[in-house]
């Protein structure tokens, strides 16, 4: 399928995602690759919920922020993932305009909805650590979910403007996109619209979005780092630092990529589909690893369902001896 110029956008009925430029002998190594990485994302965060979910002891406002930065990376992952899998196979790597319609805007949803939860849970690290005697009042669950609810009608309104910016521009150069999955920037490449508009107000969305998300993770953790160096105990301080490293991680990784990705100039496309990996596929994947091995808690309650589940297996396997 080769491309076919059109006058129009609302001409284009589909585009072609031309994905990782390899030799072929590679596209089942990589299928495999992303099989694996993807299962242990799925595995990883719906245990993570589940865990959440039923453990009595997880029902507190971090933990209800950090169920949802599992359901985020799940979903926001399977937008991506398995269309990026099966084009592996496919000799078109076609997606239908409507197809790219949806993954643009379910893609922006989640990622904008990620980095508000991500903020969110500065501010419950900060009034934990800063203010720890007012907390369940500070962050109280009725708050906790008000909160959460914000992040995802912020991104869902976030997500109609860029979507509606990004699929009313002329698509008239070309219909191939040079990514795996319909991004913005690659979609700009291919328009023949007038784009200064376009990247003034994509510019002005991204800053009134992403810059209160990064002024409230960084003055939480200025406090934050404050009242530790007051900390005169060594184990108060590791306590401390395990419980935020885990979330500074998420918000390096997920911030580095995306400067990387819009910031920086685009002069190598193959490492911008790299960086792109780092938080559609690689970070989802390792979030649950990080915050199960670095959180007391979550450890416990994790600790505790495979006992029981133990003792189940046991028990049946009991029953049938003795039948």
């Amino acid at each position: 399928m080769g491309d076919r110029g059109t006058s129009n956008y609302s001409e284009v009925t589909d585009f072609i995602l031309v994905g990782f430029r390899v030799c072929s002998e590679l596209h089942i190594l990589l299928f495999l690759l992303f099989l694996l990485i993807y299962t242990m994302m799925l595995l990883g965060n719906i245990g993570m919920m589940v865990n959440i979910m039923t453990d009595p002891e997880l029902n507190t406002p971090m933990y209800f922020s950090l169920g949802n930065l599992s359901f985020i990376d799940l979903f926001y992952s399977s937008v991506i993932v398995p269309k990026a899998m099966s084009n592996f196979w496919s000799e078109s790597k076609s997606i239908s305009f409507a197809g790219c319609i949806s993954q643009f805007f379910l893609f922006a949803l989640f990622i904008v909805t990620k980095g508000f939860i991500l903020a969110i849970m500065a501010y419950d690290h900060f009034i934990a650590i800063c203010n720890p005697l007012l907390y369940s009042v500070q962050m109280s669950t009725h708050l906790c979910v008000q909160l959460v609810a914000s992040s995802f009608f912020f991104g869902c309104i976030s997500s109609v403007l860029q979507t509606s910016m990004t699929f009313t521009l002329s698509f008239c150069a070309s219909r191939t996109i040079d990514h795996f999955y319909c991004d913005g920037h690659p979609l700009q490449k291919i328009s023949c619209s007038d784009l200064n508009i376009h990247k003034l107000l994509s510019f002005f969305l991204c800053t009134i979005i992403i810059l209160p998300t990064i002024i409230v993770i960084t003055v939480s953790y200025i406090y934050i780092v404050s009242t530790v160096l007051k900390i005169r105990s060594t184990e108060g301080r590791k306590k401390v630092f395990s419980t935020c490293s885990s979330h500074l991680g998420v918000v390096s990784v997920l911030y580095g990529a995306i400067i990387f990705m819009y910031v920086i100039p685009d002069r190598f496309p193959e490492l911008s589909k790299v960086a792109s990996l780092c938080y559609t596929l690689v970070t989802p994947m390792l979030n649950p690893l990080i915050y199960s091995l670095r959180n007391k808690d979550v450890k416990e309650a994790l600790r505790k369902i495979l006992g029981k589940k133990l003792f189940l297996f046991n028990s049946i396997l009991t029953e049938n001896r003795v039948k």
